[in-house]
């Protein structure tokens, strides 16, 4: 069976996938290419990320197409309950990249709370004094109140991280649940109960810092917009790793403008590849180019994940 990895797959992953009889085809097709590709091969599977989508026209136009892998969470770039009406299996890897992702949002909390893009860029242009008064007004990450948006899988582990510095957590979730969050304090684990709400709104009002780690939704709707940013506290910091259009951008600039935001962190935005430019060159947005599970430890789990289920669900 050939196997069309068309955003890449880890070494290790391909590696399990041919040693159990599969063919694996790393060259990069381009969307516009996808159908013709997969009939003059007759392709078995398709396993993505983020880059390529595979939609409707797709699904109906590849006969031989029996599965499609998302490594990673988020399965938006897939019509998933499509594909599986049409008997095509759908699977992602919602494990794998959680705490990569995790971590970059800490990478940015630091980032924004100090002003270090900014700082950086002015460095080589501005005199080294008058950037220290510029700057000087960052603030500590520990005490402060960390609002996560969504409490899955990726939420969680950001609590791991945010209560191990001594910030407080508070996690919105539809239904509300409590969870208890392990912390490695040297050799010991000591676990912390968080209990969620299901008022965003209680939320918006006391955090110091958001972070967001819900889907996009299904009506095409922010999460966050002129509305919301009104009801949060002034001064408040935003971190979006989880999918472009869960933040009204726009409102972003706006709501920073105006200062009711200090400032945000984006790794994903709407448009990609080709994101809002507003957003790269504002002085108040720490950007990152949608790397959240771009670790070296995340691609091997991911790869080694994917393989699995595609072997699971293809050897039958």
């Amino acid at each position: 069976m050939l196997i069309l990895a068309n955003d890449g797959i880890s070494s290790k992953g391909k590696e399990i996938l041919e040693q159990n009889g599969f063919t694996v085809i790393t060259d990069k097709v381009n969307q516009e290419d996808l159908i013709d590709e997969v009939n003059r091969r007759g392709i078995t599977a398709i396993l993505v990320r983020s880059a390529t989508t595979v939609r409707k026209e797709v699904i109906d136009a590849c006969p031989s197409l029996r599965l499609i892998g998302r490594g990673g969470v988020g399965m938006d770039n897939i019509d998933v309950d499509y594909a599986r009406s049409k008997g095509v299996v759908v699977v992602n890897t919602p494990a794998s990249s959680s705490q990569s992702v995790a971590e970059l949002v800490m990478a940015q909390l630091f980032s924004i709370a100090r002003f270090l893009p900014d700082s950086y860029k002015n460095m080589e242009h501005e005199d080294f004094s008058v950037l220290k008064k510029k700057y000087a007004k960052g603030i500590e990450l520990r005490g402060k109140t960390l609002g996560i948006i969504g409490f899955g899988r990726i939420g969680q582990s950001l609590a791991s991280y945010a209560l191990g510095i001594g910030m407080k957590v508070i996690a919105y979730n539809r239904t509300p649940c409590s969870v208890s969050i392990p912390l490695e304090i040297g050799s010991e684990v000591v676990n912390v109960e968080v209990k969620t709400i299901s008022d965003l709104n209680d939320l918006l009002s006391v955090s110091d810092f958001i972070s967001l780690h819900v889907p996009k939704q299904s009506n095409g709707r922010a999460v966050l917009g002129a509305e919301e940013f009104a009801k949060m506290k002034d001064g408040v910091r935003i971190v979006n790793a989880a999918r472009g259009g869960v933040i009204d951008e726009q409102a972003l600039i706006s709501a920073l403008d105006s200062g009711k935001i200090s400032a945000a962190g984006l790794d994903v935005y709407e448009n990609e590849p080709n994101p809002n430019s507003a957003l790269l060159t504002h002085p108040l947005i720490a950007c990152t180019p949608h790397i959240g599970a771009a670790t070296l430890e995340a691609q091997d789990r991911i790869g080694e994940e994917i393989a699995g289920l595609v072997i699971e669900h293809l050897s039958k």
